[in-house]
């Protein structure tokens, strides 16, 4: 008897590529095969080109503020390195940060001095806007914000942290890996002088790529630790910096992932991001609501809006045996561990937590699979 079909539901992770991505990918390798690499990337320069138009439309800012990355921790981290602190200085972040840049601000902090503080916040796990505004003074020099954490629901207000930061001229940087490809972003309106995502997730591109954005008037500010012709061009003898945010990329780069995910960025336009996030939500609800009817499943999402990404534990099971036993039966899961949310995690007594991340390509029928066979898991012994 043939196998099932794999069931997906780990966008949150890594989602499956479209086909036209994948196409955009393969082509460009082929070109390379018969062309040599910057033979091809010259016939490609304006495709080229068009992937940092695309990614200027997708998050509502100029061509100018927009660098490709081969990864968010790339992005977030070139940047956040031109940060310096003094003893004393303040560096806020919030309770759900990414793991990553947890520990990177944590080695940051220690170098220089700094203090790091988690903003307050209210039962539900967003950040306390009134306590986090009591907090700002002058010594508060960064807030660090993950968006959409990665071990669950919330979506922090990131609007509103950013109106706090920029009136107090912080400087704000958005992790925004869960939220690029599920939802809108606008960071004019999210006032933050930094965002970052990697390509991989929710916009279906391929791993190995992201996205930079850095605020033009915040980046008189940044001075690369590393740079080479291209990121400061031979300018009158002397090596200068690049004016606009591609000062943080190099000359070299993985062409054929960037038309990948230049392909992947326009799928989502076309799509409109508005529709996808209805999509997703509308998806996830229906998971959500079937779960919580199960008496040997926890909802372990936190918030009072939802995203696409649903956190769960199951009665005398881990999150490792729930993971495995639904691969048996070809649906495909995450897990999340204390180091990807650590403070969150350890603030609530979590060790780990499965996962379940839909997209639009998500159909009814693999929905139906999913919550059968986690039915089952009420019988399995452990």
């Amino acid at each position: 008897m043939n196998a099932q079909p794999l069931a997906y539901f780990n966008h949150a992770g890594a989602s499956l590529m479209p086909t036209s991505v994948f196409n955009a990918t393969v082509s460009h390798l082929q070109r390379e095969m018969r062309l040599g690499g910057y033979e091809a990337a010259e016939q490609q320069h304006e495709a080229l080109q068009a992937v940092y138009s695309a990614a200027a439309q997708l998050l509502g800012c100029d061509l100018n503020e927009i660098a490709l990355t081969d990864s968010h921790s790339r992005g977030w981290r070139d940047v956040m390195n031109c940060l310096h602190f003094q003893a004393g200085d303040r560096i806020l972040v919030g309770r759900s940060e990414w793991g990553g840049n947890y520990a990177a601000l944590t080695h940051i902090a220690q170098r220089d001095g700094a203090s790091l503080e988690t903003m307050p916040c209210a039962s539900s796990g967003e950040v306390c806007l009134k306590q986090l505004a009591a907090m700002l003074d002058k010594r508060v020099r960064l807030i660090s914000l993950t968006w959409l954490p990665a071990n669950g629901g919330l979506i922090q207000p990131a609007q509103q942290i950013g109106t706090l930061a920029r009136a107090a001229n912080i400087p704000f940087f958005l992790d925004a890996a869960q939220a690029v490809g599920q939802m809108p972003v606008d960071v004019r309106a999210l006032n933050c002088d930094v965002l970052t995502t990697p390509g991989r997730k929710w916009l279906r591109g391929p791993r190995g790529t992201g996205l930079l954005y850095v605020r033009h008037g915040f980046l008189s500010q940044l001075r690369p630790t590393a740079v080479d012709h291209f990121s400061a061009p031979l300018t009158r003898g002397n090596y200068l910096l690049r004016d606009d945010a591609k000062r943080f990329e190099t000359s070299e780069a993985n062409v054929a992932a960037r038309l990948g995910l230049g392909q992947a960025i326009h799928e989502a336009l076309s799509v409109g991001l508005d529709d996808i996030q209805n999509i997703v939500r509308k998806k996830a609800h229906v998971i959500r609501t079937h779960l919580k009817d199960m008496p040997h499943v926890q909802n372990q999402d936190l918030g009072t809006q939802h995203s696409g990404l649903i956190a769960f534990t199951v009665d005398h099971h881990s999150a490792h045996e729930v993971r495995a036993y639904l691969r048996q039966h070809h649906i495909e899961i995450a897990l999340n561990g204390v180091a990807f949310t650590p403070l969150d995690m350890q603030a609530r007594g979590l060790t780990e937590i499965a996962r379940i991340s839909p997209h639009i390509t998500t159909t009814d029928e693999e929905i139906a699979r999913l919550l059968e066979v986690i039915s089952h898991l009420r019988h399995i012994a452990p």
